[in-house]
C-alpha cells in the first residue's frame, strides 16, 4: 500500500471518472454486438477497460468485420458529448494547488482523444502526462499502462494514487502497486471493493484532502 505520507501523484482513468461516457459507450457496444454477435454474455460489461485493438482483434475475427465495427466507432465518437462529472475540474485544480502532480490513464485511443480535444481545448492543462491505449502494449487489466503513467512523471508508482471505475481497469490499478480508489460509477461498490483500497461514489465526492488522507 502507498504511504500516505509520500503521495505525490494522482493517475486518474478517463472515462466514468473524469468524463461522463460510460453508460453511452455501453449503449453503443450492446449495439454492436446486436449487429456483429460476439457469443460473450454482458460483452459490453466485459470489455470495460480494454483498449480498441484488443477488443477488435479478441472478438471480431475477420479484417472485414474489425473495419465496420471501428466505422461505426469512428462516427459515434465524432458525434458524442465529452461533460465532465461535477466536481472533475474542480478536484483537478485542487490537486495543482497543492503540487500533486496528475496523469491521465486510459485505453481510448489517439482519434477519440482529439474528439475530446477539440471539445474542451483546456483538457491537457490539467495534467502533466497523457497515456493512452496506443502507448502500451498490454491492455488492462496488465498494470503497464499505470507504471508507464507513473514513470511518465518520474514518481514512484507506490507514491501514486489510481482512481478507476472498471473491474479491469482496478485490477490493472492493483497488480502496478498504487494506493486504488474505486468509483461506483460503472459498477456496484460490492463488485468494486474487492479491488481497491477505497470507494466514493464519483469523483465531485472526492477532494485533495480526502485523497492525501485516505
Amino acid at each position: 500500500m502507498v504511504n500516505k505520507k509520500t503521495i505525490k501523484g494522482v493517475l486518474f482513468d478517463l472515462d466514468g471518472v473524469l468524463i461522463d461516457t460510460e453508460g453511452t459507450y455501453t449503449q453503443f457496444w450492446e449495439a454492436v454486438d446486436r449487429r456483429f454477435p460476439t457469443g460473450v454474455e454482458g460483452f459490453a460489461q466485459v470489455i470495460k477497460g480494454s483498449n480498441l485493438h484488443n477488443i477488435l482483434h479478441t472478438y471480431f475475427p475477420t479484417e472485414q468485420l474489425r473495419a465496420q465495427v471501428t466505422e461505426m466507432l469512428d462516427d459515434f465518437q465524432r458525434d458524442m458529448q465529452y461533460n465532465y462529472f461535477p466536481g472533475a475540474i474542480h478536484l483537478l485544480e485542487e490537486l495543482k494547488a497543492a503540487g500533486i502532480a496528475c496523469c491521465i490513464v486510459t485505453s481510448s485511443d489517439s482519434r477519440k482523444m482529439d474528439s475530446l480535444y477539440s471539445q474542451h481545448p483546456d483538457f491537457t492543462s490539467h495534467f502533466d502526462a497523457i497515456v493512452t491505449g496506443n502507448m502500451v502494449s498490454e491492455p488492462k487489466p496488465s498494470p503497464e499502462c499505470f507504471l508507464l503513467g507513473a514513470k511518465m512523471l518520474g514518481i514512484n508508482i507506490k507514491d501514486c494514487v489510481v482512481i478507476e471505475d472498471s473491474i479491469n481497469g482496478l485490477k490493472a490499478a492493483w497488480a502496478s502497486g498504487a494506493h486504488v480508489i474505486g468509483l461506483c460509477t460503472t459498477c456496484p461498490k460490492d463488485a468494486i471493493a474487492p479491488h481497491c483500497h477505497a470507494t466514493a461514489h464519483e469523483i465531485g465526492d472526492l477532494s485533495a484532502q480526502s485523497i492525501l488522507t485516505l
